[in-house]
């Protein structure tokens, strides 16, 4: 069976706002597309939290998508679909990125990804809202954080024309959860999973 490979960091993995366990396979949106696909499609849920996908994460191997991720996609036989969902990490002011040095470490991901993968689907990550410096998260992110979430989705687009791949715009139906202005609530992963399910087959 052909696969759909589901790519990305704590909001692929399914973190729950404030608790941090982890939504359950009905709830998150990866589970939600392997029932919808189930018998066309293997979905393969490959989300870590604190993932970063540009930046060297100090958590190392598995949560540095430039290390990570040339690994894992090679291993992958038949996929039909890549779905790249990353970048929220590299928005901890730690990591400090640019514009420009994020743009070139997600078009290194996709050159990667090009070489496995038939179809790839850019989805650019949550815009931070203000949540974030009130949550459990304010010691990782500022206002300088949510300033560049704000900007993120030109990029993948930008990427997307120059490489013939596809954007799947979450911000235009979903939000990031008040208890912690970085990760989907429920309703959020329900609207991923219904609306990248019609974008999918529509392709």
């Amino acid at each position: 069976m052909n696969k759909i490979v589901c790519y990305g960091d704590s909001n692929t993995f399914g973190f729950v706002p404030a608790i941090g366990t982890r939504f359950d396979e009905n709830t998150r949106w990866t589970g939600i597309l392997a029932q919808k696909f189930k018998n066309e499609y293997d979905v393969v849920e490959e989300g870590a939290n604190n993932r970063t996908g540009c930046s060297d994460n100090p958590a190392g191997f598995l949560y540095s998508a430039q290390r990570h991720f040339p690994k894992i996609i090679a291993k992958q036989k038949d996929v039909e679909f890549l779905i790249l969902s990353i970048g929220s990490n590299d928005l901890q002011y730690q990591y400090d990125i640019s514009l420009k040095n994020f743009e070139r470490g997600i078009e290194n991901l996709i050159q990667i990804a090009q070489k496995y993968v038939r179809n790839i689907i850019l989805v650019p990550s949550i815009i931070l809202d203000e949540n974030v410096l009130k949550g459990m998260f304010n010691v990782q992110f500022d206002e300088t954080s949510i300033s560049k979430s704000k900007k993120y989705g030109k990029v993948y687009k930008k990427l997307a024309d120059l490489y013939g791949c596809r954007v799947f715009d979450i911000n235009e139906f979903a939000r990031p959860s008040s208890k912690d202005g970085l990760h989907y609530d429920e309703e959020s992963h329900r609207l991923i999973a219904e609306n990248l399910e019609k974008f999918i087959r529509e392709l």
